[in-house]
């Protein structure tokens, strides 16, 4: 098994990993009070030191950072090391307010590409395999982390980006590709092709990690069919590092957080009141050894829950359930919080393919849901009366797991776009 199994951690003790968890939160207090003003400052709001902070039962004192405070210090007020000592930035979308910059010394590259290495050893993942990286590079951090992540495993890597799929396939079969990393959207779209091409022999797949956008346990279940692999889970943020903070096991039942370097806690959204392990909340998380941008108590605004029941795989690593929406974007909808998710489950159990998109408006005061669905090629040629139906039935079983109506409008094959990074799964015109 490849080095980045790295047993003393991934199945150390809860007493151990404690211990290391209370020595570096300290030392990572007393570094971010020495060069990053911004927080020293939130700090001495509440009064604290240093001194204040003696291990993980002190974690609860210390302020919060949220997004807003990435923005409002942007572009060097959370940077907390000698510009000269880092090597590299990333950078969220931007797709609302200013841009969020990560900045990464050496040091915090080679803990991220090892973090990213243990999820791919947790897949399967050896030096005889073939990784391909399909994720888009750049200041996205999904290509580079786990493209990183490859090389310390010794994975023949090829470095594709998102999009070119003709290349994608190329390659895919040329090289015999074995693990397959990127979006779940774009994994399925890439399935689609190689069904239409007659390409299904020819693709020689075991595995893949998805990540960077939320999905259901069916729409795994749709890719594992459609490619014949096992689909694993990755999480992670490009304010705590990217992919890699949490990654599945065979087992399939959570992803384990990488607890050596990022300490999870579960807060009540509205209070920020620390939950007892097992109870579902906003998720945030203290990086505890990245140098250049390093987040004390970051609300990561994901909806999970932490558990430490025992793994099959062996791993002790504390695990974090598929987030299960957004404290901050889920829909309103007519005063009921509604999640994307919840609208995807329904559409792949009654067997729709996962390209859809949810529009959210108002019309007269009053919210409106409409949910388009692709239809499969077979139902497409169906009578109108047939579709009617097919919605009708949408519409009620939509209705059951959100409590409110939505309108559903079946929609041809292939008609709505298809995404080679996050999928637009919604439009709300209540912003526009």
């Amino acid at each position: 098994m490849s080095n980045y199994y790295q047993k003393e951690i991934e199945t150390a003790s809860r007493e151990e990993m404690l211990a290391l968890q209370n020595e570096r939160l300290v030392k990572q207090v007393q570094h971010v009070w020495d060069n990053v003003s911004y927080y020293r400052k939130k700090m001495e709001e509440k009064g604290l030191t240093p001194a204040d902070i003696q291990g993980l039962e002190d974690l609860h004192k210390l302020p919060f950072l949220s997004k807003d405070d990435l923005r409002e210090a942007y572009p060097y007020g959370l940077l907390g090391a000698p510009l000269k000592d880092c090597v590299r930035i990333h950078s969220t979308s931007g797709t609302t307010g200013k841009r969020v910059v990560a900045f990464y010394t050496q040091h915090d590259v080679d803990l991220w590409e090892e973090c990213c290495a243990r999820a791919i050893v947790a897949a399967g993942g050896t030096d005889e395999d073939v990784c391909q990286i399909a994720y888009g590079y750049g200041l996205f951090t999904g290509g580079s982390g786990m493209h990183g992540g490859s090389h310390k495993v010794g994975c023949l890597t090829l470095p594709m980006s998102s999009g070119n799929t003709d290349r994608q396939l190329q390659f895919m079969t040329d090289l015999g590709a074995t693990i397959l990393c990127c979006t779940p959207s774009y994994a399925l779209y890439l399935a689609e092709s190689i069904h239409e091409r007659g390409l299904r022999d020819q693709i020689t797949l075991k595995a893949g990690i998805f990540g960077a956008e939320a999905w259901s346990e069916e729409m795994r279940h749709e890719i594992e069919k459609q490619l014949g692999i096992k689909a694993y889970d990755i999480y992670g943020l490009t304010e705590t590092s990217g992919p890699g903070v949490a990654f599945e096991c065979s087992e399939q039942t959570g992803m384990h957080i990488n607890e050596d370097h990022f300490i999870p806690e579960i807060i009540d959204p509205e209070t920020g009141e620390v939950l007892p392990e097992g109870s579902k909340g906003e998720l945030v998380f203290t990086s505890i050894t990245k140098e250049g941008f390093p987040l004390l108590r970051y609300r990561t605004k994901d909806i999970c829950i932490l558990t430490r029941e025992k793994c099959s795989c062996g791993r002790t690593l504390v695990k974090m359930s598929k987030p299960m929406g957004r404290s901050d974007d889920m829909l309103i909808v007519k005063g009921v919080n509604v999640f994307p998710s919840q609208i995807e489950a329904v559409l792949l159990e009654q067997g729709y393919p996962a390209n859809y998109q949810i529009i959210v408006d108002r019309v007269k005061h009053s919210d409106t849901l409409e949910v388009q669905v692709e239809m499969t090629p077979e139902n497409f040629s169906d009578s109108l009366a047939k579709i009617n139906e097919m919605e009708k039935s949408l519409i009620d079983a939509l209705k059951t797991m959100l409590g409110i109506y939505a309108k559903v409008k079946l929609v041809a094959p292939k008609s709505i776009a298809r995404s080679e990074g996050k999928a637009v799964r919604i439009i709300d015109k209540r912003k526009i």
